[in-house]
C-alpha cells in the first residue's frame, strides 16, 4: 500500500466516490446502526472535509469504516474499521513510535499510533474492540492493536486482540513486536 497522503481535502470526485461506498455499506449493514438516518450523516460528512480525508484514508487502507454509533452528548457519528481482518494497509506496524525507535534491525515501515495519527484516527480501546465484536465476528485469522494503557506501555509492553473459539482474547507483547497478521482498527467522531 502507498504511504498516507498528506493532502487533507478530496477532490469532488472523491469525495463523491467515498460518500457512494459509505451510504452503501451503510444501507447493507443497518443492524450497525439502528434508527440513524444516511442523508443526516452524508451532509454532516460534506460539512467536514477533514474528517471525509480521514475516512477514505481508512478505506483506502482496507479498514472499511462504517457508522456504529451516534453519541447524544457531542452530536458525533462513531465510525470504527468494519473489515473482516485487521486492515491490510495498516500490517506489519510495531506499536507506536518510541518502539519504532527501539528497533536496532528489521524495524517495519511505521507504528500503529504514528500511522493512526497521520489518518487522523486513533486506536480502539480495549472497550471500543469488545463493542465492534458485539456487531459481527472479527480478526478471526489476525489481530489488532489496541489503545495500550499507560502503566502497561510504560514497562515497554502494548495489548492487542482478536476473535477465536468464538470468544474476544486480549494479550500482550512488547510493543516493538510486529507481525503480517497484527494491523490496528481505528475510530473517528464526526
Amino acid at each position: 500500500m502507498p504511504a498516507v497522503e498528506t493532502k487533507s481535502e478530496l477532490s469532488p470526485e472523491q469525495s463523491g466516490e467515498l460518500l457512494s461506498v459509505l451510504k452503501a455499506r451503510f444501507e447493507k449493514n443497518m443492524n450497525r446502526h439502528t434508527g440513524l438516518e444516511w442523508f443526516k450523516l452524508a451532509a454532516k460528512l460534506e460539512a467536514n472535509a477533514e474528517k471525509l480525508h480521514s475516512l477514505n484514508e481508512m478505506e483506502r487502507t482496507s479498514g472499511e469504516p462504517d457508522v456504529v454509533g451516534y453519541d447524544n452528548k457531542t452530536g458525533e457519528y462513531i465510525f470504527y474499521d468494519c473489515s473482516a481482518e485487521t486492515p491490510v494497509g495498516r500490517r506489519n506496524l510495531c506499536y507506536d513510535r518510541k518502539a519504532l525507535d527501539a528497533r536496532k534491525t528489521f524495524k517495519p515501515k511505521d507504528s500503529a499510533t504514528g500511522m493512526a495519527a497521520d489518518m487522523g484516527i486513533e486506536l480502539l480501546t480495549e472497550e471500543q474492540y469488545r463493542e465492534l465484536q458485539q456487531l459481527g465476528n472479527f480478526d478471526l485469522k489476525t489481530s489488532s492493536w489496541l489503545k495500550t494503557p499507560k502503566s502497561v506501555r510504560k514497562l515497554g509492553g502494548a495489548i492487542f486482540a482478536d476473535r477465536r473459539f468464538d470468544r474476544v482474547f486480549v494479550y500482550h507483547n512488547g510493543a516493538e513486536s510486529y507481525y503480517g497478521g497484527r494491523g490496528f482498527r481505528g475510530v473517528l467522531k464526526v
